[in-house]
């Protein structure tokens, strides 16, 4: 029995031995930047083993960017199917919130609105979106917008399309108008020109 005692005290020892030569040492996972770096930029220290810190990074980057978004009524009670009732800008960013600039609607009635997702499968994702909308003088506030989507995105990450549902509460949480239809999404890259969202 001492003899085991003994064999596991030898192993351990040479064990912490040999971290005590071993070079400075990181675990890098969860979306870390893999770059060269100089001792000194790592705070170096001679003979530590030890672990950096790991984050949780969202890696599902397909859906993240900003788009150019076009809302087209289907189904809609009092408009015609193929109208396009909304268009804009919206950006989805990768900690899972999501920011919108409706072109159809005038900044005085509320023009931005923000939103959560969250991706519900392969190439799909779930937005769930709210805003505060006020009356075209921009003096009273109606209500929130409580706009729905589920998009999926195409083969190559450079487009999305699916359905949307909008409802308008008042403060008091009646529906006042219920939309619904197809919403498209075109990616806008440090390249597109100005002319491709006309």
């Amino acid at each position: 029995m001492k003899t085991t005692y003994r064999t596991l005290a030898l192993a351990f020892g040479a064990l912490a031995l040999a971290f005590s030569f071993a070079p400075n040492a990181s675990a890098q996972c969860g979306g870390y930047p893999q770059t060269k770096a100089s001792h000194s930029s790592r705070n170096y220290q001679p003979g530590q083993a030890r672990f950096l810190q790991a984050a949780y990074v969202n890696d599902d980057g397909g859906i993240v960017g900003f788009w150019h978004v076009k809302f087209v009524s289907v189904g809609s009670a009092g408009i015609p199917d193929g109208t396009e009732i909304d268009a804009g800008y919206s950006q989805w960013h990768s900690d899972g919130t999501e920011i919108m600039n409706s072109g159809g609607r005038s900044p005085i009635t509320g023009s931005f609105c923000l939103g959560v997702w969250a991706r519900v499968g392969e190439y799909k994702y779930k937005l769930n979106h709210l805003g505060a909308a006020w009356d075209p003088t921009g003096a009273t506030l109606v209500g929130p917008g409580h706009i729905q989507e589920e998009v999926t995105l195409a083969p190559g990450g450079n487009k999305f399309s699916g359905t949307f549902n909008i409802d308008q509460y008042d403060e008091s949480g009646n529906v006042l108008a219920h939309l619904q239809g197809t919403i498209t999404g075109t990616r806008i890259s440090v390249n597109t020109p100005a002319e491709s969202v006309f």
